[in-house]
C-alpha cells in the first residue's frame, strides 16, 4: 500500500480521484491561501507549472506587447501565440475592476489592431480557467452590454463564476477538498472584492452568476472536473446558458478535482485538452485542425 500525506485525514473524495492525479496531487501544497504564503505558492505554481506543461509546438511562436492600462497605472503585458507559418506584421494586489478593465483594453487593442495582426474580428475568442474563467465570463458579459466589441465563442474552464459559494453550507462533501478548498475560495474572493463574499449588491461582472439575464452572451464551453468546488455553480451557469437561448456544452471528468489539466500526462487531462480544442475550433468555424 503508497503512503499518501492524505492518509488519516477526512478526505471522502480520496477514493474518487483519478489514480493518474494522485502523484500531482502530492506535490501540490496542501494549505489555505492567504496573504503569508501568496509570493511562494506563486512561485510553486509556475514551478509545477513548467515542469508539468507540454513544450512548446515548434510551429507556434509567442510575441509580447505592452499596453497602457486605462487608468494609467503602469502597463498590461499581452502574449501573442500564433502559427509561424502565419506570421503578420491581478488579485489581491488590483481587486475588482483592475482585471476586468485590463482584460477589455486587450479585447479593444485586439479589435482595433485585428487587420495587422492577421486576425478575423467575428472569430475572436476568450478562454480563461480558474479565476481567469469567470474573468472570462465577466469580460463577455460587458463586451455584450456595452455592444462594442464581438466576442465569438467563450471558453470557461473550471471557472469561478459565484462568490455566493463561499457562504454555502450544502455542498456535497465530495468536492473542494484538494488544491481549492471553501476556505481558499473565502479568501481569494475577499481579495477580488474587496469586501465579504456573498454581500446582496456584488456585481455581476465581478461575479457573473449574478447576472439577471444571460440572452445575447457567445457561444460556450464549460469545463469542470467532478470533485471540483466549483462544479455546482458550472452546472447552473451552463444549465442557465441553455435556457438563455445561448449555444452551450458542458463537460465534467470524473475523478478530476480542482485544476487537474496542470497534470497534463493523466488521460482525463489529455481528454479535457481535446475538448476544450474541439469546442474552439467549432465556436470559430475552423473546419480542420491544424
Amino acid at each position: 500500500m503508497i503512503e499518501s500525506k492524505f492518509d488519516g485525514r477526512e478526505r471522502p473524495s480520496l477514493r474518487l480521484v483519478d489514480p493518474e492525479l494522485l502523484p500531482w496531487l502530492e506535490a501540490m501544497p496542501d494549505e489555505t491561501w492567504g496573504d503569508a504564503m501568496l509570493p511562494g505558492r506563486r512561485a510553486l505554481i509556475v514551478a509545477l507549472a513548467a515542469a508539468n506543461k507540454p513544450p512548446l509546438r515548434p510551429d507556434v511562436e509567442l510575441e509580447e506587447r505592452y499596453l497602457r492600462r486605462p487608468d494609467g497605472d503602469g502597463e498590461l503585458r499581452l502574449v501573442i501565440v500564433r502559427p509561424r507559418a502565419h506570421r503578420t506584421p491581478s488579485a489581491p494586489e488590483t481587486p475588482y475592476p483592475g482585471a476586468l478593465d485590463d482584460g477589455y483594453t486587450a479585447l479593444a487593442w485586439l479589435h482595433r489592431e485585428a487587420r495587422a495582426l492577421g486576425v478575423d474580428r467575428d472569430r475572436i475568442a476568450l478562454s480563461g480557467d480558474s479565476a481567469g474563467g469567470g474573468l472570462v465570463a465577466g469580460l463577455a458579459l460587458l463586451a455584450r452590454d456595452r455592444g462594442e466589441h464581438a466576442i465569438a465563442f467563450q471558453h470557461l474552464v473550471f471557472p469561478g463564476l459565484d462568490d455566493r459559494t463561499c457562504m454555502r453550507r450544502d455542498l456535497s462533501p465530495f468536492v473542494g477538498q484538494f488544491i481549492w478548498t471553501q476556505a481558499s475560495n473565502v479568501y481569494a474572493w475577499r481579495a477580488l472584492l474587496g469586501t465579504e463574499p456573498g454581500v446582496p449588491d456584488v456585481p455581476a461582472y465581478a461575479a457573473p452568476a449574478r447576472a439577471r439575464d444571460l440572452a445575447g452572451l457567445p457561444p460556450a464551453c464549460v469545463q469542470v472536473g467532478a470533485l471540483d468546488l466549483f462544479v455546482d455553480e458550472d452546472f447552473d451557469y451552463a444549465r442557465r446558458l441553455v435556457a438563455a437561448g445561448v449555444s452551450c456544452e458542458l463537460h465534467v471528468y470524473a475523478g478530476a478535482p480542482h485544476g487537474f489539466p496542470m497534470s497534463w500526462r493523466a488521460a482525463v487531462s489529455r481528454a479535457c485538452e481535446r475538448d476544450g480544442l474541439a469546442a474552439l475550433r467549432r465556436g470559430l468555424r475552423i473546419e480542420h485542425q491544424p
